[in-house]
């Protein structure tokens, strides 16, 4: 029991988002009147991982494994939108700054030699930005005002319980511990979570035949080592955790990729160490996510958002509907985007007038002939723009539903050869667009499209889309396109798989995919192919653990459900039907949890993926100097339930 003059608080979660909790605590303690006319502030931090890092960004990971995004990008110490300044740390493109020049003294020589390459605009390694996410802890705590206490426990939080004689809760660790406090702040992150019943049928059959089946995981906490070389290896997934299983496979077991000297698309050949399996790719695009544009900021510097920006979403209310209100407008961005890209990079292919001519269209409604919007547009575009490039939202987003089914086919890839050339052209294309960057018009409609995310982000945060808009359409549908357009890999992962396919160690199943269980093996076959099911006894599910508070497989989540002290967040879709939806019932900023009986808990906060019902894409971290107030909306949450700890 902390003393009446003291203050506690456990943050569950010692990663950068408990870290960030941890960060606003300091700043906001040190801003408060002098000592003597403030309480003692106790924080501990329950995490089995190293804070800062926690279980995701561990410095002893493979260098292989990636971040998502640039190292201009990330930060854990807030640079606007707050009161109280940070007493340390900085983003992570200034630490790279200074470690190259100054390094500290717990960099790995492997860190060094990362850090000496490494330029703002390439992808760090996870290994590396948990580097820094451990220097900012070692700074925040060399810096703690007077009055503070930070205590590291090294376990694992199993339940949180209200302690109803003394006020506050009690926090039960599995190691037997038990820490009573004043407030509880969960930022749990990625947790283990139940297979779906389809996965654990191939589970259990699996084990009955002596198959290897690999659930979804981070990527770190797998053995890569049990998947033997030269057999076939099933892969479920091409979203990011794709990339981290070819790394592993190929790169990771002595396999280099070599310049060509060609252009991008063919820039890199693989030469392999003999180790590798056989890999086969999966998904139900059949295709890996786009990646990203080469670029010199998050957002491209040549788009602007001139219908979906801040402005337009406020003035939109509590009630707007995607389909109807958001999308109409971040068409027209898109449109612009892609056909004012294409003007300036390629003259020949639009004609004069036409720009002039769109943009008149893209700020109308309906015209007064009976004609909507949508057919004037193609009317415009087919007059004036060839068929090869004109945009194509839904082609885009699945590129192989363009190969034709030709005279006396049955399926639209006629072989296993054909499909994974199919592939390979999409590929070696891809990585073209994104060698181009903000010349090319493709990757500037994706870089709109990213860009309206962001305000869409904070319209969804600020209550400003009808459930069932959220449930059909922009969970419905939205989201996948988007992802799949907006966030994929770096560039250099699509040139590699491009190399392994050209060197034969990967193949695709086609789109679609049917997984199954027949022969005593794992086999996946494609209705879209004409060719005969992939078999193996390996079978790995590329995805990350599902994020569903009310399927998932913690033990703290599943008692604060059990003892009523949370519930899943139950939406109404359009025909009246109750969903049950992935996140936590919260309250509204700083986000309480709802109990049992429909009430918000005090002194009870959750930040991060837990939110997912309430705040749309809560998996990225802050960005530094961030354009949209969802860049820093993370920090921005941390720093409201310092603000309510202290306060209360």
């Amino acid at each position: 029991m902390e003393s009446t003059g003291s203050q506690s608080v456990v943050i569950v979660g010692a990663g950068p988002r408990g870290t960030s909790v941890m960060e606003r605590l300091l700043a906001q303690y040190a801003s408060l009147p002098a000592a003597g006319t403030r309480r003692a502030l106790n924080i501990h931090l329950v995490d089995p991982f190293p804070p800062g890092p926690g279980h995701v960004w561990r410095t002893d990971q493979s260098r292989l494994f990636l971040m998502n995004t640039q190292a201009f990008f990330p930060t854990l110490v807030p640079d606007q939108g707050v009161t109280a300044q940070p007493l340390a740390g900085c983003s992570f493109n200034e630490w790279r700054h200074t470690q190259r020049t100054d390094p500290d003294a717990t960099l790995s020589v492997g860190d060094r030699t990362e850090l000496a390459a490494l330029a703002a605009t390439d992808f760090p390694s996870r290994a590396l930005y948990g580097r820094y996410l451990s220097w900012c802890f070692a700074q925040l705590t060399s810096n703690l005002p007077d009055g503070v206490t930070v205590t590291h426990h090294a376990t694992v939080a199993q339940r949180v319980a209200r302690d109803y004689g003394n006020g506050g809760f009690d926090v039960v660790l599995q190691n037997g511990d038990r820490l009573h406090t004043d407030s509880v702040v969960l930022a749990l992150g990625h947790v283990d979570a139940k297979l779906s019943p389809a996965q654990r049928e191939l589970r259990d059959e699996a084990r009955t035949l002596g198959l290897s089946y690999f659930p979804p995981a981070v990527p770190n906490d797998v053995d890569w080592d049990q998947l033997p070389a030269g057999v076939t290896i099933l892969v479920r997934g091409m979203g990011l955790n794709f990339f981290d299983v070819l790394g592993q496979l190929t790169e990771g077991r002595g396999g280099r990729f070599e310049r060509t000297g060609h252009g991008a698309g063919q820039a890199l050949a693989y030469l392999p160490s003999g180790t590798e399996p056989v890999i086969v790719g999966a998904s139900r695009r059949g295709t890996p996510y786009r990646a990203k544009a080469e670029l010199a900021s998050y957002y491209p510097s040549s788009v602007e958002l001139r219908f979906l920006n801040e402005d337009a979403v406020t003035a939109m209310g509590a009630t707007a509907g995607f389909d109807h209100d958001i999308w109409p407008l971040l068409h027209r961005d898109t449109l612009w985007a892609y056909y004012s890209t294409l003007a300036r990079s390629r003259a020949d292919a639009v004609p004069a007038g036409f720009l002039g001519e769109l943009d008149e269209l893209l700020h109308s409604g309906l015209d007064g002939d009976g004609l909507d919007w949508s057919e004037r547009l193609a009317s415009l575009v087919g007059a004036h723009i060839a068929p090869g490039d004109r945009l194509d939202l839904p082609g885009l987003a699945k590129p192989l539903s363009r190969s034709p089914i030709r005279s006396g086919q049955t399926h639209r890839f006629s072989s296993q050869a054909h499909l994974d050339a199919a592939v390979l052209e999409y590929l070696s294309d891809d990585a073209a667009g994104s060698f181009r960057g903000e010349a090319d018009p493709v990757k500037m409609a994706i870089g709109a499209l990213n860009a309206g995310r962001a305000v869409i982000k904070s319209l969804v945060a600020d209550s400003g889309i009808t459930q069932e808009s959220w449930l059909g359409e922009l969970r419905g549908w939205f989201e996948s396109f988007v992802e799949g357009l907006a966030s994929g890999p770096p560039a250099l992962r699509m040139e590699q798989l491009a190399a392994l396919v050209r060197a034969g160690v990967v193949h695709f199943a086609g789109p679609d995919p049917i997984f199954r269980i027949a022969h005593g093996v794992f086999s996946v076959s494609s209705p879209w192919v004409d060719a005969q099911p992939w078999e193996s006894r390996h079978l790995v599910e590329a995805l990350a653990p599902a994020n569903r508070v009310a399927g998932s497989d913690s033990v703290l989540l599943n008692n604060l459900l059990a003892d009523g002290l949370a519930r899943p967040r139950v939406m109404l879709a359009a025909d009246g039907e109750a969903v049950v939806t992935s996140g936590m019932d919260v309250s509204t900023s700083p986000y309480q949890p709802v109990d049992g009986a429909g009430a918000r808990v005090p002194g009870l906060y959750v930040l991060g993926l837990q939110l997912s019902s309430a705040q749309w894409g809560t998996a990225i971290a802050a960005q530094a100097n961030a354009e949209y107030r969802s860049g820093y909306r993370t920090v921005l949450d941390a720093d409201a339930i310092a603000a309510a700890i202290l306060g209360s």
